[in-house]
């Protein structure tokens, strides 16, 4: 399956367009942008995204509180997540995994790559089903 369907929960507008337009115009995605957990939350049953990049850091409702709530839900439960964040120490990115997360992508991150090391992450995990 390619991966076409993209949810991006990120509270930074600057993060948000250089993610649509590296994913949109480089990479081909589609892309819903939320702004925060709870939109994030309520938006994925409905727009059903293939994979959702989840930024780690945000007020309210940060990444990892999201991740537990998309999880409890049956709409959203089994959608593959991937944090970004600029937070990267051994024992965070295992956490994050620990929590469920199909892997980690750096910020910075390079957005002529960004499309690739997704769907790299993707393919470890569409590979284990």
């Amino acid at each position: 399956m390619t991966l076409t369907r993209i949810m991006h929960i990120e509270d930074d507008p600057s993060i948000q367009e250089v993610v649509r337009i590296a994913l949109e115009i480089v990479g081909g995605m589609t892309v819903c942008t939320c702004s925060s957990g709870p939109e994030g939350l309520a938006k994925a049953a409905s727009y059903a995204p293939e994979l959702i990049l989840l930024d780690v850091m945000m007020p309210g409702m940060d990444g990892p509180q999201t991740l537990l709530q998309l999880r409890a839900a049956p709409a959203t439960r089994d959608i593959p997540v991937i944090f970004m964040t600029a937070k990267v120490q051994p024992s965070e990115i295992s956490e994050y995994q620990r929590l469920g997360a199909l892997g980690v992508i750096v910020k910075p991150f390079d957005p002529m790559t960004l499309s690739d090391q997704i769907r790299a992450l993707w393919s470890q995990a569409d590979g284990q089903d």
